[in-house]
């Protein structure tokens, strides 16, 4: 009897914690998801319509961001002028299509963003329109303690660069 008491104390200690990160990990999720994509959605519709304050509402006040071309900007409002020059001058005729999200929570309040998109539109500096290509983004998403979700990391990648070549495998 102290035997089977014993082994069902310790399966609690050892199997509880499990359970309980189970649970932790699950709270939330579903929503949290949503409003996850209804922020890259946001972002992307901001883009579309060459809005820079739109497309850049939901950094977080120290957020960094690094565009595909290795721009780098720290802070939302460097952010939104980083962007701003982007879209008045390369991406003025641009738009994006996303082709493929996946969302990976680290922890109930972090979340890894994996945002495929086609850019198109874009010009070089002699004005000349640039063939569509894909874009690779990983964007790094805290949540705040009043719920809302905020980006405080965006990296952007070419997933084959301009001149036809594919990517290492």
């Amino acid at each position: 009897m102290r035997r089977i008491s014993l082994l069902s104390i310790l399966a609690v200690l050892l199997v509880g914690p499990l359970i309980a990160l189970s649970i932790a990990q699950n709270i939330g999720a579903s929503d949290d998801e949503e409003a996850i994509k209804n922020l890259m959605a946001e972002m992307t519709n901001g883009f579309n319509n060459h809005d820079a304050k739109a497309a850049t509402r939901m950094y977080a006040p120290d957020g960094d961001f690094v565009s595909v071309r290795g721009e780098a900007a720290n802070g939302a409002t460097d952010v939104e002028a980083k962007l701003a020059a982007i879209l008045a001058t390369r991406a003025r005729n641009a738009s994006l299509k996303t082709l493929k999200m996946k969302i990976r929570f680290v922890r109930p309040d972090v979340a890894l963003v994996h945002v495929t998109n086609e850019l198109g539109g874009l010009v070089n500096a002699n004005g000349q329109t640039l063939p569509a290509h894909q874009e690779l983004s990983l964007r790094v998403l805290s949540k705040e303690s009043d719920g809302a979700w905020r980006l405080i990391a965006f990296q952007n990648t070419l997933v084959a660069p301009f001149d036809g070549s594919t990517p290492p495998k």
